[in-house]
């Protein structure tokens, strides 16, 4: 392995502090599941409750981070081509692999701080999710990651299409399109489970809540 002079630096301000101001334990809740299925906007209801309970939570949306931190090559072509090719991600499996190990990143960093991190990614290979659950968890403790699988089959998320994006990936217009020409790998065994098409997002943001109180990471 190539020898680095990267070396970690401890805080003097330990987790257990950080912790203890905020009032409640950090921790990761990724939400994962097909386009359509609901993720979004039960992470969305989640963070407002969490916040209404005076919980330092934040939320990161698959759409928001990549605006920024997980900019496409044309976002970032004002750096120069070179530098857009190397650092853009598109949607091939290994830019999905990089999305979500940069993401993993993050999250582990909000959740050292305190901070109840939420993740809202369809995330769709197993192999991605569980590296960022041994991230999340090396710097923790086991159960700092709580997987949350939002569940409805491909006909509902398509039927519901609210960004027209299986449309698009039907008509030959999205390449590498979660559920059309690329596959989706369920979890094996999801902290919590979601039919998003049984019942409804507050309901089902509700039980997000009650899974949060029952591992004590909220009182």
């Amino acid at each position: 392995m190539e020898k680095t002079n990267v070396v970690w630096h401890e805080h003097l301000v330990t987790r257990a502090e950080r912790e203890k101001v905020c009032g409640h334990q950090g921790c990761v809740v990724w939400f994962t599941g097909l386009s359509g299925s609901g993720k979004s906007t039960i992470a969305n209801l989640v963070d407002q409750m969490l916040v209404a309970r005076g919980v330092h939570s934040f939320l990161l949306d698959g759409d928001n981070v990549r605006h920024g931190l997980n900019a496409s090559p044309a976002m970032l072509a004002a750096y120069g081509e070179e530098f857009a090719n190397r650092f853009g991600l598109g949607f091939s499996a290994a830019d999905r692999q990089e999305n979500i190990r940069r993401v993993g990143a993050v999250a582990e960093l909000f959740a050292s701080a305190g901070i109840v991190t939420l993740t809202a990614f369809v995330s769709p290979y197993r192999a991605d999710r569980e590296a960022v659950r041994r991230a999340v968890e090396q710097r923790g403790q086991p159960g700092d990651f709580l997987e949350v699988f939002v569940d409805a089959p491909l006909e509902v998320c398509e039927a519901r299409d609210p960004k027209g994006l299986y449309k698009k990936a039907r008509a030959g217009e999205l390449r590498n399109f979660t559920g059309v020409d690329d596959p989706y790998e369920a979890p094996d065994a999801p902290s919590l489970r979601l039919e998003s098409f049984h019942q409804p997002a507050d309901v089902l943001a509700a039980r997000v809540i009650a899974h949060l109180e029952e591992s004590g990471k909220i009182s």
